[in-house]
């Protein structure tokens, strides 16, 4: 007779990592068989290799659902990059104009408002954590076939070997092959936009603060490294991102320099960079019989207030929780009304935050004068309303 659940989770990445290390974790473990399967090789940290490209603003609140899953120590001890400010400022403005937006982790009783952390660095975390639980992790393999088979699902690889699995989590990213695969659609919003990344040495020290200027190409983040570089992620035309990738080292100083307004003067470029296309979407549906997607799977937003991630590992907390309960109660963690209620707790919140980000972006990149008023106006209204800037931060920190 079998033993057990099979779970298999597709995609290796941070949100796939945490529900495994979550389901690992829990009370009924045992009950459970668990499989991550990856297309790409094993990632790979070293804390002597620079810091990578690729980086996220983790929320207190997100470091907390690590921390519980053991893996947060690690990324400590390695070399995350506490932010304790953030400012917030129209092009129009100056980051120390009435309107800019500017929060300090003490005015919200907290140690720091986030942590910015390579993603790689956070996925050797979680794997080191997996790699001493009982769950298989199989990198390097494809799947070629994904197909509903009575109750539950055979996943076929590339390979060849097959597994049936009661419950097949999408976590796969924003094309998804789960999601292809079981035909759930999706809604999309192209933003005409890309999403230009690198690292600088900035001419004045960043003081634990992550920088936003909204221009109207789009917003320019500029991240605190932990050794006193930044990482920078500019929203702006695809030709302009274009520029930037052709650039010499020089002139793309000069082009960041200008666009961040000179808030740490002069930038240095100092790392590799990169590239990529923005969009947001949304998966029609989250569930299925047998079928879950988290993460970049079931929704994309745009990145100007680095979100993506958190919402990632509030899904994979969610529906880690909902399985732990269903199993408590003997139920079957792929039927649909059980995988139901990770649908209802997160998609609402999904979507508001999808559309939220949306709005955002176009609020701030309109030509139009009266709209610019507009808005001046109300990032001077918000500095002032107490306890509603209070919550909507508290809201974007994940703590109550």
């Amino acid at each position: 007779m079998r033993q057990g659940f099979e779970i298999v989770i597709v995609g290796g990445g941070i949100t796939g990592l945490t529900l495994a290390a979550s389901l690992v974790a829990m009370k009924h473990a045992g009950a459970l068989s668990i499989t991550l399967l990856d297309a790409a090789p094993r990632p790979s940290f070293s804390v002597v290799d620079d810091v990578a490209l690729r980086v996220s603003a983790i929320a207190t609140g997100s470091a907390q659902l690590l921390d519980a899953v053991g893996a947060w120590q690690h990324v400590l001890d390695s070399r995350a990059s506490a932010y304790e400010r953030m400012c917030v400022w129209d092009e129009n403005d100056t980051p120390t104009s009435g309107t800019a937006l500017n929060f300090d982790a003490a005015e919200f009783a907290v140690p720091q408002l986030g942590f910015i952390v390579e993603n790689l660095l956070l996925q050797d975390a979680l794997l080191r954590r997996l790699d001493s639980a009982d769950a298989t992790l199989d990198f390097s393999s494809p799947i070629r076939s994904l197909r509903q088979v009575g109750r539950r699902y055979r996943v076929e690889l590339e390979d060849g070997r097959k597994l049936l699995a009661d419950l097949v989590v999408g976590a796969d990213g924003a094309r998804s092959f789960v999601r292809s695969a079981v035909g759930i659609e999706t809604r999309k919003w192209p933003y005409g936009q890309a999403a230009f990344v690198t690292h600088l040495m900035p001419e004045h020290a960043h003081e634990a603060t992550a920088w936003q200027r909204f221009r109207a190409d789009g917003p320019l983040g500029i991240l605190p490294l932990a050794d006193g570089r930044v990482s920078v992620v500019w929203s702006t035309t695809p030709e302009t991102a274009g520029r930037a990738l052709k650039a010499d080292d020089a002139e793309l100083g000069r082009m960041l320099s200008v666009a961040s307004d000179y808030a740490l003067g002069e930038l240095t470029v100092s790392g590799p960079r990169g590239a990529f296309p923005l969009g947001a979407q949304h998966a029609q549906h989250y569930v299925l019989p047998g079928i879950a997607l988290v993460g970049d799977a079931a929704h994309a937003i745009h990145p100007l207030a680095g979100q993506g991630a958190n919402l990632g590992l509030q899904d994979a907390a969610a529906l880690a929780a909902v399985l732990e309960s269903a199993l408590a109660d003997g139920l079957h963690p792929g039927d649909r009304p059980v995988l139901r209620r990770y649908e209802r707790a997160r998609k609402g919140a999904n979507a508001t935050m999808l559309h939220f980000m949306t709005g955002l972006n176009r609020l701030f990149t309109t030509d139009s004068r009266l709209v610019a008023e507009l808005r001046t106006a109300g990032m001077r209204l918000f500095n002032h309303s107490g306890p509603i800037r209070e919550r909507a931060v508290k809201a974007a920190l994940g703590v109550r």
